[in-house]
C-alpha cells in the first residue's frame, strides 16, 4: 500500500465519526523506485490531506517532508521529488491500519489493505 492510497482511506465502522487518518502499524515497509513525474505530483498534492501524509510518512521512517505545503511548490523540484518519494515509492507491505477512534485494526497483507467490515460493524 502506497502512502498515496493511505491518504484516501478511512474507517467506516458503525458509530465512528472521525475514522481518519488511519494509524499505520507497519511490520514490513519497502521502497520501490517509480519514475518521477513532477506533473503527476503537482496534480495530486491539492487533493491530499498534507498533515496526514506527513504523519504517515513519519510513522514508516520517511523524513524530509515539510510540516506545511509551500504555496509555490510547483516550481520546487527538490520538494516535488521528496513528495514523489513519500507518495509513490514507499510501500507498506505488511502490518495494519488502525482506526483512530474505535481502535479497529484493518490488516495489510502483501501491500493490500483489507477494509472489509463484519455485519456487526457495518
Amino acid at each position: 500500500m502506497k502512502l498515496l492510497t493511505h491518504n484516501m482511506l478511512t474507517s467506516h465502522v458503525k458509530g465512528v465519526t472521525n475514522g481518519y487518518p488511519l494509524i499505520i502499524k507497519a511490520s514490513e515497509v519497502k521502497q520501490v523506485e517509480v519514475e518521477f513525474s513532477a506533473q503527476f505530483v503537482c496534480r495530486m498534492l491539492p487533493k491530499l490531506d498534507w498533515s496526514a501524509l506527513v504523519q504517515a510518512a513519519q510513522s514508516v521512517g520517511v523524513t524530509g517532508l515539510p510540516e506545511a505545503l509551500a504555496a509555490e511548490y510547483e516550481q520546487d523540484e527538490e520538494f516535488l521529488r521528496v513528495a514523489h518519494h513519500a507518495l509513490l515509492e514507499v510501500e507498506v507491505v505488511e502490518g495494519c491500519l488502525q482506526c483512530p477512534e474505535s481502535g479497529r485494526q484493518f490488516p495489510v497483507s502483501r501491500g493490500i489493505p483489507n477494509m472489509l467490515l463484519t455485519e456487526e460493524e457495518g
